[in-house]
C-alpha cells in the first residue's frame, strides 16, 4: 500500500477510536464503547469513510474480542448479503453455532498447521471444538497464547491491542534462481542486488543494521556435490548505506567454490536492528551515503522506474540478468502497485 494512502486509512479509523492498533499493512485493531446498534453504524460509517476518503474497499468485523473480530471480518467478506460489514453478537445465535460447528480449526487467527495437526489428534477439528475446549487444559498441552485464543473465542477478550508494533528483529531477502549461478562475476552481481534491495527496505522501515549474514547454497535434490557457505559481517555501524552493505555481502565471494559445484540461491539477512535515529554519529563519523539517503533514493526509483532501473556497481547493470527468478505467472498486485490497478474504459 502506498504510504500517503497508509497514513491516510490510518488516520480515519483513529479518529473513531478510543485504542488503535495498526496491526498489519492493510489491517487494524481498534476498540470503541459501543452497543451492538451503534455498532452497526460505527461498522458501516468506516467502510464508508474509507471508500469515499481513501478509494479502499474494506470488510469491517465487529466484536467483543480480537481473535472474533477477525472470523466476523472473514465472515463479512464471505457473506455477500452482509454487504462487508459483520457484528458478530448481532448474527442470529444459530447462525454463530453454525459458523462454529463448521469451520475448522485452522480457520482460527494465530492457529498454524502443527497446532491443528496437534489439535486434531485430541479431537478437536472446528472451531466450536476448539472453544469448548477446557482453558487450563489447552494451557497445559500447549501454551497460554493457544489458552487466550480459547477464552477469545468465548468473547472474552485476553489479547490486549498494543499501542506501538514492534520493530522487526531480523530482514532477510533470500531468492531462489531461474537458472543455476556459476561464475563470480554472477554471484557478485546476485549479491549486489540482494544486499541494495534488503537497504531500500531498511530504509522503508526506517531502520538500521548491525550485522550482515550472506549465505548461498547448492540444491539439496541435485546429485553433486552439496556447499552452504555463509559470512556473518559485524558493520562498523549501524546503518542503511546500500555501499557498505554490499562491501559486507560480497565477502561471501570468498567462501564460494566455483567451478565444481552450481548455487541455486542466495540471500542477505539484516540483523542487530534498531529504528533510525536512534544512534547518531558524531560529525565527520556517519556514512555519507546515510546522510544522503541513498538508500531510500535507490528505493523510490526503483519503485517508480522498475527494479531493475538503478544500481551501485554491478547492480546497476541496464541488462536483466538471466539467474533472475521467473515471474511469468505473477498474480496481478492491483491493490498493492500503482502501475497495476485495474482500469475499466466505459
Amino acid at each position: 500500500m502506498n504510504k500517503s494512502i497508509f497514513a491516510i486509512t490510518s488516520s480515519v479509523l483513529q479518529e473513531q477510536a478510543a485504542d488503535f492498533e495498526q496491526y498489519s499493512i492493510d489491517e487494524a485493531f481498534l476498540t470503541a464503547p459501543v452497543s451492538i446498534t451503534e455498532a452497526k453504524v460505527l461498522a458501516r460509517n468506516l467502510k464508508n469513510q474509507l471508500a469515499r476518503r481513501v478509494g479502499v474497499p474494506v470488510c469491517v468485523g465487529v466484536a467483543t474480542s480480537k481473535t472474533l473480530a477477525k472470523l466476523a471480518n472473514k465472515t463479512a467478506k464471505k457473506v455477500p448479503a452482509l454487504g462487508g460489514v459483520c457484528v458478530w453478537d448481532a448474527l442470529p445465535k444459530e447462525r454463530r453455532e453454525a459458523l462454529f460447528a463448521t469451520l475448522p480449526a485452522a480457520e482460527t487467527w494465530g492457529v498454524g498447521a502443527r497446532t491443528t495437526f496437534k489439535l486434531e489428534k485430541m479431537g478437536i477439528r472446528t472451531i466450536g471444538d476448539l472453544a469448548a475446549a477446557p482453558p487450563h487444559i489447552i494451557r497445559k498441552k500447549f501454551s497460554v497464547v493457544l489458552m487466550r485464543t480459547v477464552l477469545e473465542l468465548n468473547g472474552v477478550s485476553a489479547i490486549p491491542l498494543e499501542q506501538e508494533r514492534v520493530f522487526k528483529e531480523q530482514l532477510i531477502y533470500s531468492r531462489a534462481f531461474s537458472m543455476p549461478v556459476e561464475t563470480r562475476q554472477q554471484m557478485q552481481q546476485v549479491l549486489s542486488i540482494y544486499a541494495q534491495r534488503a537497504a531500500g527496505r531498511l530504509s522503508r522501515g526506517e531502520q538500521l543494521a548491525g550485522l550482515l549474514t550472506a549465505f548461498c547454497g547448492t540444491s539439496p535434490f541435485s546429485s553433486g556435490q552439496s556447499h552452504y557457505p555463509a559470512v556473518h559481517i559485524k558493520l562498523p555501524g549501524k546503518t542503511a548505506d546500500p555501499m557498505i552493505l554490499t562491501r559486507a555481502a560480497v565477502q561471501l565471494l570468498e567462501k564460494v567454490d566455483f567451478g565444481s559445484v552450481s548455487y541455486v540461491r542466495a540471500g542477505v539477512m539484516l540483523s542487530d536492528l534498531v529504528p533510525a535515529g536512534v544512534h547518531i554519529p558524531l560529525e565527520g563519523l556517519g556514512y555519507v551515503h546515510e546522510r544522503r539517503d541513498i538508500a531510500g533514493l535507490l528505493s523510490q526509483v526503483q519503485e517508480k522506474c522498475g527494479a531493475g532501473s538503478l544500481g551501485l556497481g554491478l547492480a546497476g547493470f541496464a541488462a536483466p540478468a538471466n539467474w533472475e527468478m521467473r515471474r511469468d505467472m505473477l498474480s496481478p498486485r492491483g491493490t498493492t502497485h500503482w502501475g497495476e490497478l485495474v482500469r475499466v474504459s466505459i
